[in-house]
């Protein structure tokens, strides 16, 4: 792992030292100005993320196309021998504050109805720990519990506890888990409200846990459900692309120092109790008080009590719901972005691993790019304006722009070549000629979104700087139809961006400009393009499109039919198979 490592740091240097000087270049024309100096500061803040992203997919690509098993490559643990029972017992924490209990009953129900065929449940203990501060849906989650509790009696325990102070949010709320049921499980599979894992994932995962002793956190890769939201479609086909090669890439130098995701994870409990509980931050502010980004933190903790952080880089069992709307997907962005800023305080914490310090440094910078991203922008704009002559030099400023952009987008570009190399992967995301039309029109749809996200994430910055904050609400989880209103409310200084930027760009030659053009249309069509893809209409043919279809819904997996999802009885090329029968006795005790 060192010699990893030091080779990653090294292209991590050479890139970042090689792409800088291409920018001074670039700048040279006239020397360097004040306004010279700050484009390349801005840059230079951008490239750490863009350069690891890089690297990540060239080495998860090499790894996918060379190693037999690349999982395994990377995450070199005993997988657990499955010819013998579970011997631990499992906590099956689902995690929930003002949710809908229709969808988190089905879900639930699912799970335990397959731990039970699997002949595993009396392995495991379900915990439905709310947050949860409206009375009526505490109600109705205590309802939900009860039938839970009759269905699955004798089968698997089910308790209910409401914490009416959510005091350390997500991270409090297991925490207070741990203090009353800690003792008695040796692991806790962590859940959102919108998790859902197959009992072959789970079992899979407790394997692990059991045969390696040294394993603190083990994380699944996550994918996200079908849906028939249009927004989640084109984002999840994307992050579908670039996870695989991206993951197994980082894993390959991350290690034994790997990400905590904060659910679809599974925790050994008597360390996670007694090294992770996280510190109260002092002083006055949205930066202090509770940390709102609390998972990576408990995997540095987790890590430097001695316990291996680990990502197990399988793309089976682990779902989850992407946001359906933009809005959604912005206020979750914009919770992340405070508490990922909380880090400046625990970056010197005593004892912590190199790697572990990088990944907190890396996790502030991931938001401090999307202001230095604009300031960038603008000010090469401004530079153009304001000067008499060409400011940028065309031959250095051509490379600098079509290497960024390589970088950019090489976590999906690097799949899309495995894909389109792998006869059963062409087939299971819907055939060559479908994912190039897929891939393509993605590009164009995350080109126009990044810049949206980067004006939300600059403006939100500069508010915590007079003391906005964002806290810990319910979140937004079903299609349904955003008032143009409230879209035009929330997004009006990405329209004015988008008409600045326009404005600027009808000044210019288009056949120098054309590449950026994305970067003002997006954000002037942000109120346009909420609405739209929020409404189910749009979701829908979206589905009959067969446009961004993951392998589940080519060929949907059993454990995804009890679920009964609009994606997956709407527009699929094969009908999931029979769901279970819910509440089944255990066929290997019938």
């Amino acid at each position: 792992m060192t010699a990893r490592r030091i080779t990653f740091a090294v292209l991590l240097g050479l890139s970042f030292a090689g792409l800088a000087t291409l920018m001074t270049l670039t700048l040279s024309p006239g020397g360097y100005t004040a306004l010279d100096l700050f484009i390349l500061t801005c840059f230079l803040i951008t490239l750490p993320w863009t350069i690891i992203g890089f690297w990540n997919a060239v080495i998860g690509l090499l790894i996918m196309r060379l190693s037999r098993n690349p999982a395994d490559a990377v995450c070199p643990i005993d997988h657990g021998d499955a010819s013998q029972p579970l011997r631990s017992s499992t906590a099956l924490l689902s995690c929930v504050r003002n949710e809908d209990t229709e969808s988190l009953e089905t879900n639930l129900t699912a799970m335990v109805s397959h731990l039970i065929r699997a002949g595993e449940a009396d392995r495991f203990t379900l915990y439905v720990l709310s947050d949860t501060n409206m009375d009526d849906v505490a109600l109705q989650e205590q309802q939900m519990t009860s039938r839970l509790k009759d269905r699955f009696e004798g089968q698997m325990d089910v308790v209910y506890r409401r914490r009416t102070d959510n005091r350390g949010f997500k991270a409090g709320n297991i925490e207070d888990f741990c203090d009353r049921w800690g003792d008695q499980h040796q692991f806790a599979l962590v859940l959102d409200a919108d998790s859902y894992m197959s009992a072959e994932a789970i079992i899979g995962l407790v394997r692990r846990m059991e045969a390696n002793p040294q394993l603190g956190i083990l994380q699944s890769l996550v994918v996200g459900l079908p849906t028939d939201s249009a927004f989640a479609r084109v984002f999840q086909f994307g992050m579908r692309l670039g996870m695989r090669s991206y993951t197994i890439g980082s894993a390959w130098w991350q290690g034994d120092c790997g990400p905590y995701w904060g659910h679809n994870a599974i925790l050994r409990i008597k360390p996670f109790k007694e090294s992770c509980r996280l510190p109260e931050l002092p002083g006055k502010g949205p930066l202090s008080g509770t940390i709102l980004s609390h998972d990576q933190v408990e995997a540095v903790l987790m890590r430097r009590a001695g316990y291996e952080v680990r990502v197990l880089p399988l793309e089976t069992g682990s779902y989850e719901a992407n946001p359906p709307h933009l809005l959604e997907f912005i206020r979750r962005d914009l919770r992340w972005c405070q508490g990922n800023l909380q880090y400046r305080r625990l970056i010197g914490l005593p004892g912590l691993k190199p790697v572990s310090r990088m990944q907190l440094v890396l996790a502030i910078l991931m938001f401090l790019g999307s202001p230095a991203w604009l300031g960038f922008m603008t000010s090469a704009a401004i530079l153009g304006i304001v000067t008499d002559y060409m400011p940028y030099r065309p031959d250095t400023g051509a490379l600098l722009f079509f290497t960024v952009l390589t970088m950019v987008f090489a976590p999906k570009l690097a799949t899309v070549a495995d894909v389109l190399a792998r006869p059963d992967l062409r087939k299971a995301f819907g055939g060559p000629v479908r994912i190039v039309l897929s891939v393509l029109a993605e590009i164009v749809y995350s080109a126009m979104l990044a810049p949206i996200m980067a004006v939300a994430h600059s403006l939100f910055m500069g508010g915590l700087l007079f003391g906005k904050t964002i806290g810990w609400g319910a979140q937004a989880r079903g299609v349904q139809r955003l008032p143009v209103l409230l879209a035009a409310a929330k997004l009006w200084p990405q329209t004015l961006f988008g008409l600045a930027g326009l404005a600027w760009l009808s000044t210019q030659p288009i056949d120098l400009v054309w590449p950026v053009i994305p970067v003002a249309i997006g954000p002037l069509l942000a109120v346009l393009i909420a609405v739209a893809t929020s409404t189910r209409t749009l979701g829908q043919i979206a589905i009959h499109s067969t446009l961004w279809r993951i392998p589940e819904e080519t060929n949907p997996p059993a454990e995804l039919a009890d679920l009964h999802l609009p994606a997956l009885t709407k527009g699929s090329v094969a009908a999931p198979q029979q769901g279970l029968v819910q509440g089944d006795a255990n066929p290997a005790k019938a």
